[in-house]
């Protein structure tokens, strides 16, 4: 760890973290190491989330957050250690297999709705594997029912919406396909404070109400950990400090690093 993160102190046991996680583990991520190519970025890294639980994942630049959502989803090497989710090892499936035989979705940090489909055509897009389309229409008419703002753009091109509502857009996408576990990359990013309210509020109506896992990225480090129960501190692809988000946020070591405090 570089002298600046060194004030962290020792890093959290495989003990430590499963105590933040319920006896009722849904994710657990062992002793893994994995980057791109030839590059290590993640070592030894170790990680347990509960069914509904969320979990937020914050630290520098580089300290390899995304790594740890590249991973579980399958778009990285992975050198040592294991994935699984209700106990069934899934570390070597391929993304498609993860969405759909196990029910892991990744939600890019990037503004990936196809401008000129309708919104509707866009939501289809999330059921693009699924071997019935008609059950991409049923769960896309669940969608629209769920959320107005969506259901009276449904017909139009998605390069109408704003920006908070093309970030509802990509989570609604990644429900097509009825997962259990979302992997929500920087959630917050580009958006204007009223719509990242209501980005964090449709999460947590999913965790809490349809009882969603949520794994996520946030570089609005007090956003995230607000939002969390639990959160860990990344950093050179070890996690520096675990705990509650409620502990997190009021640790003065992530404070003066992390929160501007």
């Amino acid at each position: 760890m570089t002298d600046q993160y060194s004030v962290l102190g020792d890093a959290p046991k495989d003990s430590d973290l499963k105590k933040l996680s319920s006896k009722d583990t849904h994710l657990t991520i062992s002793n893994l190491s994995a980057g791109y190519g030839k590059m290590e970025i993640l070592h030894n890294f170790d990680l347990f989330v509960s069914k509904a639980q969320s979990l937020c994942l914050i630290g520098p630049n580089g300290a390899g957050k995304s790594t740890i959502l590249h991973s579980i989803y399958g778009f990285t090497n992975i050198f040592s250690g294991k994935i699984q989710i209700d106990g069934k090892e899934i570390t070597n499936l391929s993304p498609a297999e993860k969405l759909k035989n196990v029910g892991i979705a990744y939600i890019l940090q990037d503004n990936s709705v196809f401008p000129d489909m309708t919104v509707e055509e866009n939501l289809l897009m999330g059921g693009y594997i699924k071997d019935k389309v008609e059950e991409s229409y049923e769960e896309a008419e669940k969608i629209f029912q769920k959320y107005d703002r969506l259901r009276n753009r449904r017909n139009q091109p998605a390069k109408v919406l704003s920006g908070g509502e093309r970030r509802l857009l990509e989570i609604s996408r990644a429900l097509v396909m009825k997962p259990s576990v979302l992997l929500v990359d920087e959630p917050s990013i580009g958006l204007e404070p009223r719509y990242i309210q209501m980005v964090f509020e449709i999460l947590h109506d999913l965790q809490k109400n349809e009882k969603k896992t949520i794994i996520l990225v946030e570089q609005n480090a007090k956003k995230g950990l607000e939002f969390a129960d639990i959160g860990y501190v990344l950093v050179s692809g070890q996690t520096a400090i675990a705990g509650t988000g409620d502990d997190l946020l009021k640790n003065p070591d992530v404070g003066r690093l992390f929160l501007g405090g």
